[in-house]
């Protein structure tokens, strides 16, 4: 009689934390194999948590990417705090991300504070390992070695991609046998509007600097496929929080804004496999940041 060697299904939910702008989107784009997640030099980049798939013959693992866990500034931080915070007791896997120092910084200290309570699997990976020498490496690995409720350290470049595959293989010894939440061609949970607009802020982030894209949001108000074209139609408003961030993100006889379209649609078109007629308007919506109205209407909610 032969014996049955075939594996059971796995599946589960998998937290990316961090500080801001250490890498955690382009990781999971890395794992994703595909750009799903914006990226940029910026912290705040991620606001919302993003739910991505990663489904094989034997898994599925659904990875959530989270805002940067920083000290809130104002009521938008408050909401993108507890919007990491909150996935660390409701997922299968932490996956704790840091850069590659020889000291534990006050930031890292304390999202260590906040998992050391935690009955949650921790898996520290030290990002951006193709930036510094191997014996910087080492430092890094020995400052988080007395921290025993980390389950294993895994160094990696979300950039290329060294270390993904040995990340997965760690990630799916900690799940149980599990039903799949998704359909094995779904690879996001958000709207295609949502990330459409995520694209076009993304452009903001890329394009200006200081305080202007911190403060912008972006609204999708009308997203349609042409009946007689292979075409899309889509209208978004970018809101800002002062009249002088408005000028800015015009620009001189509307070039920035015709840079941040033309940009934006690129990306739009190859996210969506189809021409595009991207339509941009620029709105003052002040201090929308500290407002809870506007926060909702714009969908930053719990």
């Amino acid at each position: 009689m032969h014996k049955n060697t075939e594996q059971p299904f796995k599946s589960g939910f998998i937290s990316i934390i961090g500080r801001p702008n250490v890498g955690k989107s382009t990781l999971l784009n890395s794992i994703m194999g595909e750009k799903l997640v914006i990226t940029a030099n910026k912290p705040q980049t991620t606001r919302n948590a993003i739910r991505c798939i990663h489904t094989d013959a034997d898994s599925q693992m659904v990875f959530i990417d989270t805002p940067g866990m920083h000290k809130p500034k104002n009521k938008l931080g408050d909401f993108m705090l507890k919007s990491a915070e909150d996935t660390i007791s409701d997922v299968d896997v932490v996956l704790f991300l840091v850069e590659p120092e020889d000291r534990i910084g006050p930031g890292d200290q304390y999202i260590l504070d906040k998992l050391a309570g935690s009955r949650t699997p921790v898996i520290l990976i030290i990002n951006k390992i193709d930036t510094v020498p191997k014996e910087e490496l080492l430092k890094t690995i020995a400052a988080y070695q007395d921290y025993t409720f980390l389950d294993s350290i895994i160094p990696v470049s979300a950039w290329n991609g060294d270390g993904v595959q040995e990340l997965l293989a760690a990630i799916k010894k900690h799940l149980e046998p599990g039903p799949m939440y998704f359909p094995p061609d779904m690879v996001v949970d958000q709207s295609e509007r949502f990330i459409v607009g995520e694209l076009i802020r993304e452009k903001v982030l890329h394009l200006l600097k200081d305080e202007v894209p911190h403060g912008v949001a972006v609204e999708v108000t009308k997203m349609k496929a042409r009946e007689d074209k292979n075409i899309v139609d889509i209208d978004a408003t970018i809101f800002c929080e002062r009249k002088t961030h408005k000028g800015i993100l015009i620009g001189k006889q509307g070039s920035m804004l015709k840079k941040i379209g033309t940009y934006a649609r690129k990306d739009i078109e190859f996210f969506l496999k189809t021409p595009v007629n991207l339509q941009l308007w620029v709105k003052v919506r002040a201090d929308w940041r500290e407002k809870t109205y506007d926060l909702k209407d714009l969908g930053y909610t719990e």
